[in-house]
């Protein structure tokens, strides 16, 4: 939803920018490659040019991930119709996630992709595809995808020499700011992005609401969730809680663009709450995990994932994944991510914004004819997606969080304007956003406890060690919640049966990474403050307070945090904080 740029790559200082070779680690920050892909009528999908050259296979070694990297580029099956025109172009931007076989542990890299489906009556088979791809270690989607509207045109203008010239003004970009906005040029424009948290960031504390829901929290904020999900608004909060307790779900949509959305949209919901789940915003049959998958027999255990496709085959060969949600609109005119196709409920015709009136979609929904369409549709199963396309959740999963009507009655459609449509999609996705955040922050608020830093207490020595944090317990955990309640803004909000779902968080995927890494935080910054202290303490005075044998403790503390601090600067000089430490030492020495 962000304005696209006007940029020049030729002439003047650009052109000198662009001629220079990239530097590969400076690229690297940003980028692993930059690709252009080809869709031949014989050899299948082919890498027509890379930047740099060997960044696919001498970083896949082997692996596969040139091959791997070309077929997550392309629609699948049932991804695109075409309009029935003698000539006419399809443009759509999509990602994709798959493993780095060059990496030692499981990571991932992300994919961004902007194709272009050519129909032609004077081209052979009537048309051609390409994609321009952007490939990286980092999930910057607000960033890659505003870059890729201005590479992908580019390319089909200039040329595969697009690659390097973008190449180069990417490396010139200074390292990655994470959590922070930045400014970025690129030609005679520059792209004005805020970057997610780092991987490690654990982000605000759990009892603390963030001011401003425009500032990312996570994963993906940028993604459309109320475009992606308009159909099936009542059922985000169980979709919010699906990911949270980390259950597997199957993303079907017409699209890659539809289905790669609805998935960073999923993942969004849960900000600022770790996901720690395998997700794949598209996956295709040619992933290295595929064959796994399709092995597991129906009723065995699905692992943790969340994939999203638009291949019909996957309801057959996944029959095991207990959550299939579909989404989108196999709009034959569609370019981007739109919402449902039709008229939503409780909307004129005139063209002029109002409400949803989610009100009125609630009384429908326990309607006759909405509870026979909805036995039916619960008893054909996902695979009724086989014959036509429509947006519904088939789960096994038994919710505790209530739809917040409040919530949805606040959100406005754009009645049938285009013309408005983004700028009610903005105010749409605000409401969203800040609700779901309001929503994980206060399921994750009684966990606080556990993560709250404590500072030396006036008139004592900070020359011990911090106190630790209080020890967790899961099950003393769940019987003093019981004790308490879930507080004001869950108990409306949820069931009788809410502690069910802190139950399936602790047992679940998500809870013990995102603990761990708030634990090691809160660590981190109680052993900041406790040094602050002993930086800032009154030392005469301090010791003039001491007995003999406090200052004898106090004396071989401060010996051990002083070969900790050496530890740490590597025996660099001492800077004027370490000189304190030993001036204090110093100090009780002449006392002593």
């Amino acid at each position: 939803m962000n304005r696209i740029p006007s940029v020049s790559l030729r002439g003047g200082a650009d052109a000198d920018a662009a001629a220079a070779p990239p530097d590969p680690a400076a690229l690297a920050r940003w980028a692993r490659a930059f690709c252009v892909i080809r869709f031949d009528l014989e050899r299948g999908q082919l890498v027509e040019a890379c930047f740099p050259p060997d960044a696919l296979t001498a970083a896949g070694g082997g692996g596969g991930l040139d091959r791997l990297v070309a077929f997550s580029s392309f629609p699948d099956s049932m991804s695109h119709h075409l309009p029935r025109h003698r000539s006419s172009v399809h443009d759509s931007l999509f990602s994709f996630r798959v493993p780095d076989p060059s990496s030692p542990r499981r990571a991932f890299l992300y994919g961004f992709v902007f194709n272009r489906q050519r129909q032609d009556e004077r081209l052979p088979r009537g048309g051609e595809q390409k994609s321009v791809v952007i490939l990286s270690h980092a999930p910057y989607s607000s960033l890659f995808r505003l870059l890729l509207q201005i590479l992908g045109p580019l390319c089909f203008d200039v040329g595969p020499s697009a690659l390097a010239m973008v190449a180069s003004h990417v490396a010139a970009w200074p390292a990655p700011a994470p959590g922070k906005p930045m400014e970025l040029p690129i030609g005679s424009a520059a792209l004005r992005v805020h970057l997610p948290p780092a991987a490690d960031d654990p982000g605000p504390p759990p009892a603390l609401l963030p001011a401003n829901p425009s500032v990312p929290y996570g994963l993906f904020h940028d993604a459309d969730l109320f475009a992606a999900f308009r159909g099936l608004l009542l059922h985000l909060w169980t979709l919010w809680e699906l990911m949270v307790v980390g259950e597997p779900v199957l993303v079907v949509a017409p699209s890659p663009a539809q289905c790669s959305e609805a998935v960073a949209g999923l993942v969004s919901l849960v900000a600022p709450l770790l996901y720690s789940v395998d997700f794949r915003p598209y996956f295709t049959i040619h992933d290295p995990d595929f064959a796994r998958l399709n092995v597991l027999a129906e009723g065995e255990v699905f692992p943790p994932m969340v994939l999203g496709v638009t291949n019909l085959f996957f309801l057959k060969s996944l029959k095991s994944i207990p959550n299939v949600v579909s989404v989108g609109s196999p709009n034959p005119n569609s370019t981007r991510v739109l919402p449902v196709g039709g008229q939503t409920p409780g909307i004129g015709t005139n063209g002029t914004p109002g409400k949803l009136k989610l009100d009125k979609l609630a009384i429908n929904k326990f309607s006759p004819t909405s509870l026979l369409n909805s036995i039916k549709l619960r008893r054909e199963g996902p695979l009724s997606l086989m014959t036509e396309h429509k947006e519904a959740l088939w789960s096994t999963y038994a919710p505790t969080t209530k739809p917040d009507t409040s919530v949805l009655n606040r959100l406005v459609d754009a009645g049938v304007s285009p013309r408005i449509e983004e700028s009610m999609s903005v105010v749409n996705n605000e409401i969203l956003r800040r609700h779901f955040l309001e929503l994980t922050t206060n399921f994750l608020a009684p966990f606080g406890p556990y993560l709250r830093t404590t500072t030396p207490s006036e008139g004592t020595s900070p020359f011990v060690d911090p106190p630790l944090l209080p020890p967790f317990h899961a099950d003393e955990f769940v019987n003093g919640l019981a004790a308490r309640g879930p507080g004001k803004f869950l108990s409306k909000r949820m069931r009788s049966n809410w502690l069910d779902l802190y139950r399936r968080f602790l047992e679940g995927p998500n809870f013990m990474p995102w603990f761990r890494q708030r634990r090691a935080a809160a660590e981190q910054e109680q052993q900041r403050l406790w040094r602050q202290a002993r930086m800032n303490v009154d030392i005469e005075k301090l010791v003039s307070k001491m007995s003999e044998l406090e200052r004898i403790d106090s004396f071989n503390a401060v010996e051990r945090y002083l070969l900790r601090e050496m530890e740490v600067t590597f025996f660099v000089t001492f800077k004027k904080k370490e000189y304190d430490l030993l001036r204090f030492r110093n100090f009780l020495n002449i006392q002593a």
